[in-house]
C-alpha cells in the first residue's frame, strides 16, 4: 500500500468512525474503488480504529479519568456518586456482548463480512433502524445499568460492516428512552473499551507476524490522519446532535446504497 492510499483510508476512517454511517463499510468501499487488495486489510483497519479511539480518549479525557477514579474508589470500597457508579457499570456490562460476539464472529469478519454488496444491505437496514429510533424515541429517561447493557447489545450489530457502531448505539439509546445528547455521549464512552481492545489485539497480531515492518510508514501516516480527522468528527457529531436528528445521516446512507448498486 502506498502513502496516498493510506492517507485516503485514514481520512475515510477518521470521518466515518464516529458519524453513524459505518467506517468499516466505507473502508471496504474505499478499498474497492482504489483497487487495494491486501491480506492484512482487517488488521490495518483495526489499527486505524485504534488511532480514532485515541481521539475519543483525548476528547473525553475528563470523563474517562472520572470513570477511572470511580472504579478505583469502588475497588477500595469507598462511597461514590450514584450517577458515576451507574455509568461505569453500564459501560462494563454494555461492553460484554460485543466482546463475546466479536470473538465468535471474528472468522466471519475476516471473510464473508467484507463484501460490498453486504455493506449496501446493512447500510439500508441500519437506515431503517435509525429512522424508527427517531420516530418512536421518548427521550425522557435517564441511563440505567440495564439500559447500558441493552445498548451494548445494539453495539454488537456493528460487527457487521454497514450498520455503524454509533448509529446502532445511539439508536439503541433512543429506543430505550435516552435523550439524544445523552445517547450520543454514552455511545462514545461505550465504544472506547471495545475499539481499544480490538485495535491493540490486531496491532499485536501484526507485530507477531512482522507485518508492522512491512506496512511501515503507510500504517502510521494513515493512523495520524485518522486521529486528527477523528477529533473533528467527534466534535461535529456531539455538537450537531444537540439540536438535530439523525435524518441527514439516514439520507446519506441511502445515497451510498444507491451508489454501490450503480458502481458495483
Amino acid at each position: 500500500m502506498n502513502i496516498l492510499n493510506s492517507v485516503i483510508l485514514g481520512l475515510v476512517q477518521g470521518l466515518t468512525e464516529f458519524l453513524p454511517v459505518s467506517s468499516s463499510g466505507h473502508l471496504i468501499i474505499a478499498r474497492q474503488l482504489l483497487g487495494i487488495q491486501t491480506t492484512d486489510g482487517l488488521a490495518f483497519d483495526a489499527v486505524l480504529q485504534l488511532a480514532t479511539i485515541a481521539a475519543v480518549g483525548v476528547y473525553f479525557f475528563k470523563d474517562l479519568l472520572r470513570l477511572a477514579k470511580t472504579f478505583i474508589l469502588m475497588v477500595r470500597g469507598k462511597v461514590v456518586e450514584a450517577k458515576e457508579k451507574t455509568l461505569l457499570w453500564a459501560i462494563i456490562l454494555g461492553t460484554i456482548p460485543a466482546v463475546i460476539f466479536g470473538v465468535l464472529l471474528e472468522s466471519k469478519m475476516e471473510t464473508i463480512f467484507r463484501n460490498v454488496h453486504l455493506v449496501a444491505l446493512t447500510l439500508f437496514l441500519g437506515s431503517i433502524m435509525m429512522f424508527l429510533a427517531e420516530k418512536y424515541a421518548r427521550q425522557n429517561d435517564s441511563l440505567t445499568i440495564q439500559k447500558g447493557f441493552l445498548t451494548g447489545m445494539f453495539q454488537t450489530l456493528a460487527l457487521v460492516p454497514g450498520i455503524s457502531r454509533s448509529g446502532a448505539t445511539i439508536s439503541g439509546g433512543l429506543f430505550l428512552g435516552l435523550k439524544r445528547e445523552d445517547a450520543t455521549r454514552f455511545s462514545f464512552l461505550l465504544s472506547f473499551p471495545v475499539i481499544l481492545g480490538s485495535g491493540l489485539k490486531k496491532l499485536y497480531d501484526l507485530y507477531k507476524v512482522h507485518e508492522i515492518a512491512t506496512l511501515g510508514s503507510p500504517l502510521w501516516i494513515g493512523s495520524a490522519v485518522a486521529f486528527v480527522v477523528g477529533l473533528f468528527a467527534i466534535h461535529f457529531l456531539v455538537s450537531y446532535l444537540k439540536k438535530h436528528t439523525l435524518n441527514i445521516f439516514i439520507f446519506y446512507r441511502l445515497l451510498v446504497v444507491a451508489l454501490i448498486l450503480i458502481l458495483f
